[in-house]
């Protein structure tokens, strides 16, 4: 499965479009992370703990999206976008959404 950023894909024709598709993961983040990073917080630095749950979050949505281009028949996705939200009441949630254009590419 070919994943890109771009509108098409060097040396390929696109020959049939599926569809938008979607990859959606919200993650919340755990009592222990929340305090570690509240220490960096403090202290300053770079917060591992966020960051991991970031990059884990990113992963699972874009092999969420994969798999549902796979689904209807796509063997790419195009165009694809990454977005990240805060949630929950006191933004201890992580929404993170991957989203493209499913297509089949010779």
């Amino acid at each position: 499965m070919i994943v890109t950023t771009t509108n098409n894909i060097e040396g390929k024709k696109v020959i049939d479009y599926k569809g938008i598709i979607f990859g959606e993961v919200i993650s919340g983040v755990d009592v222990i992370k929340d305090i570690a990073a509240g220490l960096t917080n403090f202290f300053g630095g770079r917060s591992k703990s966020y960051e991991g749950e970031l990059i884990q979050a990113r992963e699972e949505a874009l092999r969420e999206l994969e798999n549902r281009a796979a689904a209807i028949g796509a063997n790419a996705v195009i165009g694809v976008d990454i977005d990240y939200e805060v949630l929950g009441q006191g933004g201890n949630m992580l929404m993170v959404t991957a989203s493209g254009t499913a297509v089949v590419v010779e």
